[in-house]
């Protein structure tokens, strides 16, 4: 059964700051930063490099003191109640959390004892998240000697261990190839669909916002520049793109102009782009445009945005650059 997002927030942030200081001055890496996540929801912080994703990400964990702002995290104050905080939320880091020499269930066994399960239920929590993260077959195996992929999935496991209803990953695909990324995102829509878990990770992929997430929240330079699904994304601030390939396209733009949906229109070469809000159904009404204006096209291509194409309407430019 798949688990549907509550109106009760998981997360609400309002005005969240944090300035680094420094022999050399001060760096602001967070500001004036609100976000609200609903509980189920899955939700992404997108941006590139130096964004403030992390450091977000260690503010709402209480593994780093906020210098401004204030938030509200599983239903408890973060700067008041950090304790409560901490027993109620999960927390896995860009890596390097796990002991590899330990074989697998020892280290999930050890992670719950840590949560004051006994011996018994330590043990039977850590065969139970082995199953959930299908480790059961490399449950014996030491974690140094697993692949990339299946040690990613351990320290996920690990940020399980004492079913925190609220589980926070930076960066969870980092360093794996296509294929274990693939794998790791179906775990992480398991982990929400079948425990409605709710779920907050950091990426600067863009690829991986889009396929996974219930919406996104798109941050540059420590601060909130867009946000919603990745359809509601695309749509608002790219927008589809129509190209029609004519002879006269000087004649064809003036012919589209000021059409429905059709918000902004270019002509190069023989080339006329019309950048629409429903390129799937703006096709067809287009065409009948052009052609009863006796403009005759070639051929016609509909370009879906990305959010790399959203990330560089919001900022002026590519998630690579920044």
């Amino acid at each position: 059964m798949v688990h549907r997002p509550t109106e009760a927030p998981a997360v609400e942030a309002a005005h969240l700051e944090r300035v680094f200081r420094t022999r050399y001055g001060t760096t602001t890496a967070v500001a004036d930063l609100d976000l609200t996540v609903r509980s189920g929801e899955i939700v992404a912080l997108l941006g590139p490099n130096g964004a403030g994703k992390t450091t977000t990400l260690r503010m709402l964990t209480t593994l780093l003191r906020p210098t401004g702002g204030k938030a509200t995290v599983a239903g408890c104050d973060l700067l008041g109640e950090a304790s409560a905080v901490r027993a109620k939320i999960g927390y896995v880091a860009q890596g390097g959390s796990t002991d590899r020499g330990l074989r697998v269930r020892e280290e999930l066994g050890q992670q719950c004892r840590f949560h004051g399960l006994d011996r018994a239920a330590a043990g039977a929590r850590a065969s139970e998240l082995c199953e959930l993260l299908e480790l059961a077959d490399v449950a014996d195996r030491p974690i140094g000697a697993l692949s990339g992929g299946q040690q990613r999935r351990v320290e996920v496991a690990l940020g399980l261990a004492h079913q925190p209803q609220l589980i926070f990953l930076d960066e969870p695909t980092l360093g794996l190839d296509p294929p274990g990324r693939r794998d790791l995102r179906e775990h992480v829509r398991r982990i929400r669909d079948e425990r409605g878990t709710t779920v907050v990770f950091s990426t600067n992929l863009t690829e991986e916002a889009d396929v996974l997430c219930d919406r996104v929240i798109v941050i540059d330079q420590g601060k909130k520049v867009a946000e919603g699904s990745p359809l509601e994304l695309k749509r608002r601030i790219a927008g589809d793109v129509v190209t029609f390939h004519a002879d006269d396209v000087d004649r064809a733009r003036e012919a589209v102009l000021g059409r429905g949906r059709v918000r902004e229109v270019a002509a190069a070469g023989e080339a006329l782009r019309v950048t629409v809000d429903d390129g799937e159904n703006a096709v067809g009404d287009l065409a009948k445009v052009l052609a009863d204006a006796g403009i005759q096209f070639r051929a016609v291509d509909l370009h879906r945005p990305t959010l790399d194409d959203v990330f560089f309407e919001v900022t002026g430019r590519s998630m690579r650059e920044g």
